[in-house]
């Protein structure tokens, strides 16, 4: 089996909500560039995020050129392909549009081997689970200066069956409304819900352990990204000073970060992004380092594709829901009784929707 043909495509697809405080959910969009490869039709996206948007021609040129050099490979040796790629691309890694666009051909590859020998992506990194626990979780973002409309959509999430969810915090002009929005959060949706808070980076380190303190008591799942996320040493001051466990990893590129990360101990829960890490082939390293160090994995977007990832490992926690691309399919997983289920279908279970991407394509 070879590839014979890749294809690139900009898609702009409208945002479900805003991630960060004060954004404009109506006029928000997310960037993607789409591959394809085949002789079993296999594709991917890649979400290159501001990257794409600030450029949408120049990303997809790029993408293009990258994808281009796998012609002819066998796409079941994703570590000869991803070693040509890097040769190729010279200077212009580890991060950026090279890791982005390397991320969709590892990804595509990976599509394309689970189809060639008619079994799950997750089948093939091992199995271990057919669906993933906790996985309804979703982000009941809100004005930092209005927490009655955390008190507000708190519950709602919560009767929608949702059993986990993310607040923001970190743009409050006070500690004391900082810990005031915890305390709202928390006390609308009862004891029984885990609640994650997402700082975004916004805390400094002393900032972290004070409020960090002050809200132990509302017993968080876990605090995520409370500093900058290279402050390896600080964030292990953080993680040393506080109970609830520290998530980070997402703003890292490829591998090395992680390392970084768990010999400094600076986090309790490792969080991945499959996009930035370099596709899933470097995504199931990171998943090996935080094992060897006992540390759980949790995912970040994309959970169509990281339920086959979370599912597969044993230190693997949950999967973040966030759907921003899930209406590019014609079917996604489905959640049953809170488990986001594990497609069984060849590869990685899925097939754009033509008329979406037709709706979405940019040019």
């Amino acid at each position: 089996m070879r590839i014979t043909h890749v294809t690139t495509r900009v898609l702009r697809t409208p945002a479900d909500n805003p991630l960060v405080v004060g954004l404009p959910a109506p006029t928000d969009t997310r960037e993607f560039v789409t591959l394809s490869s085949a002789r079993i039709r296999a594709r991917w996206v890649s979400a290159s995020r501001s990257s794409v948007a600030r450029s949408p021609r120049r990303s997809r040129s790029r993408s293009t050129s990258l994808a281009r050099l796998t012609v002819g490979e066998d796409p079941t040796q994703v570590e000869a392909i991803t070693a040509k790629l890097r040769r190729a691309a010279g200077s212009s890694g580890p991060g950026g549009i090279f890791t982005l666009a390397l991320s969709a051909v590892d990804i595509a590859c990976w599509d394309l081997k689970g189809k060639a020998m008619n079994q799950s992506v997750c089948a093939l990194l091992g199995g271990l689970r057919d669906r993933v626990r906790d996985v309804r979780e979703r982000r009941p973002h809100a004005s930092p200066t209005r927490p009655t409309t955390s008190r507000r959509r708190g519950p709602r999430l919560r009767d929608m069956g949702f059993r986990q969810m993310k607040m923001q915090c970190g743009s409050e002009p006070t500690v004391a409304a900082s810990v005031e929005r915890v305390r709202v959060m928390r006390e609308s949706i009862g004891p029984d819900i885990d609640l994650m808070c997402d700082i975004n980076q916004l805390w400094s380190v002393n900032q972290a352990i004070e409020i960090g303190r002050r809200i132990e008591p509302y017993h968080l799942f876990w605090l995520e990204d409370p500093t900058t996320h290279d402050d390896y040493p600080g964030m292990a001051r953080i993680a040393d000073a506080l109970t609830t466990p520290i998530a980070a990893g997402e703003y890292h590129y490829g591998i090395v970060p992680f390392r970084h990360l768990l010999e400094h101990r600076s986090i309790d829960i490792v969080m991945i992004d499959l996009l930035r890490a370099g596709g899933i082939t470097q995504w199931m390293k990171i998943a090996g380092m935080a094992e060897a160090f006992n540390l759980p994995v949790v995912s970040h977007l994309v959970p169509e594709i990281h339920v086959h990832l979370v599912a597969a490992i044993p230190n693997g926690l949950t999967v973040e829901y966030m759907p921003w691309t899930l209406n590019l399919y014609e079917q996604t997983p489905p959640i049953e009784g809170g488990q986001l289920v594990v497609p069984k279908k060849p590869g990685l279970g899925l097939a754009f929707d033509q008329a979406a991407m037709k709706r979405y394509q940019v040019g």
